[in-house]
């Protein structure tokens, strides 16, 4: 006989966003979909329930009309399934396939990533999110998907004012408004550099966008740049902090990567699984379904917990843990199936095989100038928010 969908009802938003991961066990160990009234949100929280129903996106769409992302950013691949979103993934794939990251890109992110650290490098401490992570992060992405002329404050202002307002389920005005400015000023850019990537083919987002058959409108063009600039900027920066933070932590760990560099991009997986970027996203049901037992109905909106999968114990041993060397498991920090992470390739080369390689030559017996100063934040999003360092200038 179907269980009921349980409920959540004591846990503060405020719980989620400072650690979320005692939540998601009590959710996990409660049931396989639990309704949590701070997030208004059906939490699916377990790694084989994730894995089960991206193998199903028949039944678990991800078509939304009504969706905040769709109103902030405009229809969208992320809110598209089959051959719809079929084909404008198919469009941008071309500028992200590991070969061209590493024939096109690699040298690019690799003076970024040094004209970074340089600016910084003579002072022996840093803020190390928006002095480091934040413009490599940003200037990496301008570059790749074509854009001249926008600085990284810029990139960064547009990435966290569409992140915010994809999720402002409170209504927020001032939110709403700083994320159609965001949006706005993102379509002004596309539409100044579409002449000269329509001119002149190239391996970026914009010019394969363009390049392709068929050619992605102008409107599909804006929405997925959007897309891109809200979720890619992000997702690397965060993860050059919390490799970083998960090395600084662990000084064995540490040691031994620094000994053997092909464990570099080893640490990367280990620390994306431990603090996910990209915490949860939704699945619309189509039809009544049960879940490991729990029955969910046609219409309802259950949210993938990916972050809260990333810890489950069932198949992590101790998941709380950064442990560079656990048994070689599969996550879900890109998601699955055909919707995983387009930028996956791009954020392994820059982060572990490019930039914090770099941040440990350069700056010399780098460490936390003060371990309780270190802020992690969030659970949709989710990443070091504040990393006071110093190192021996």
């Amino acid at each position: 006989m179907s269980e009921a969908v349980k409920v959540v009802d004591d846990v503060a938003f405020e719980e989620l966003l400072a650690n979320p991961y005692p939540v998601f066990k009590r959710v996990r160990d409660l049931g396989p979909v639990v309704k949590v009234e701070a997030a208004n949100i059906m939490m699916v929280t377990r790694f084989d329930d994730i894995m089960a129903i991206e193998r199903d996106p028949e039944t678990f769409s991800s078509i939304n009309p009504q969706s905040l992302l769709n109103t902030v950013i405009g229809p969208n691949l992320m809110r598209k399934d089959g051959d719809d979103h079929a084909r404008e993934r198919v469009a941008m794939d071309p500028s992200l396939r590991p070969g061209v990251v590493k024939r096109c890109w690699a040298d690019s992110m690799r003076a970024i990533c040094d004209d970074v650290i340089s600016q910084i490098e003579h002072k022996g401490e840093a803020e190390l999110f928006e002095e480091l992570a934040a413009p490599i992060a940003a200037r990496a992405l301008a570059d790749i998907l074509g854009f001249d002329g926008v600085d990284w404050q810029t990139m960064a202002l547009w990435s966290q004012s569409l992140i915010d307002g994809s999720g402002n389920y409170s209504h927020n005005p001032e939110i709403a408004r700083k994320a159609r400015e965001a949006a706005s000023g993102v379509e002004s850019a596309v539409d100044r550099m579409l002449p000269h990537h329509r001119d002149n083919p190239n391996p970026s987002m914009l010019s394969s966008m363009l390049q392709a058959d068929p050619a992605q409108t102008v409107e599909q063009i804006y929405a997925n740049i959007k897309v891109a600039i809200g979720g890619g900027l992000n997702e690397t920066r965060d993860s050059i902090l919390t490799l970083i933070l998960g090395l600084l932590q662990n000084p064995d760990q540490f040691a031994r990567v620094r000994a053997e560099p092909s464990l570099w991009g080893q640490a990367f997986e280990e620390a994306v699984r431990w603090i996910s970027p990209i915490g949860m996203y939704p699945r619309r049901l189509t039809r009544d379904v049960e879940i490991s037992g729990t029955l969910v109905r046609k219409g309802e909106q259950v949210g993938l917990c990916v972050g809260a999968a990333n810890h489950d114990d069932r198949r992590f041993s101790d998941p709380e843990k950064f442990d560079v060397f656990r048994e070689k498991k599969s996550h879900l920090a890109f998601g699955a199936g055909s919707h995983f992470c387009a930028g996956t390739w791009v954020s392994r080369a820059l982060v572990s095989q490019i930039a914090v390689p770099m941040v440990f030559e350069r700056l010399h017996n780098l460490r936390l100038k003060d371990p309780e100063l270190v802020r992690v934040r969030g659970w949709v999003f989710r990443g070091p928010t504040h990393m006071p360092v110093v190192w021996d200038a």
